[in-house]
């Protein structure tokens, strides 16, 4: 594999990878503090705050993850009854919406953390500026909106069927319950 596409592989997954990345550290750092307390009655005493923050970052790019694989949930059942293209505009319009939400909650978290926050609002136990721990917002909510614009152009101008990642393993559920029926 070429650099290029390493780089490019990177880019198209880079929420995926540091959600998992977030994930094992803090379900590692929760597991030291455990046996910490349990068998040497001492804890670190700036672990449980990385941890929380960690979570948090995990969550937010999580919810970007959910958008690049169109796993929001949303109501759609009134759609089997309309037309296709009466499906298409509505979700569109939809995901238009949203991603308005988005950029303008971008604005909103960019300014809190630029030009509202105080410099001098630390975290208790780390004691490393706030600004760092609330990039998430602008961050997550920026990502979320690229990969729903994404979205949308793969299924209006390139014809992609975006499918619920989770649609295969209902269907397998749904045959092998069929099965034991019989």
């Amino acid at each position: 594999m070429s650099l290029k596409n390493l780089g490019i592989r990177l880019l198209a997954n880079i929420e995926e990878y540091l959600s998992e990345a977030l994930l094992a550290c803090f379900v590692l750092l929760l597991f030291v503090q455990i046996l910490l307390r349990q068998f040497f009655q001492y804890s670190l005493p700036w672990g449980e705050e990385l941890a929380t923050y960690m979570f948090v970052w995990f969550a937010y790019l999580g919810a970007s993850v959910a958008a690049k694989m169109s796993a929001h949930n949303r109501v759609t059942f009134q759609f089997n009854f309309v037309p296709a293209i009466v499906r298409k505009v509505c979700l569109t319009l939809a995901d238009l919406i949203w991603v308005g939400f988005n950029l303008y909650f971008v604005y909103l978290s960019y300014d809190f953390v630029f030009n509202r926050m105080n410099l001098f609002w630390k975290s208790q136990t780390l004691g490393l500026p706030m600004k760092y721990f609330y990039m998430i917002l602008p961050i997550a909510f920026t990502l979320m909106s690229i990969r729903i614009l994404w979205n949308t152009y793969l299924t209006l101008f390139e014809g992609a069927k975006l499918v619920d990642p989770e649609a295969a393993e209902i269907e397998k559920l749904k045959h092998s319950a069929a099965l034991q029926q019989q």
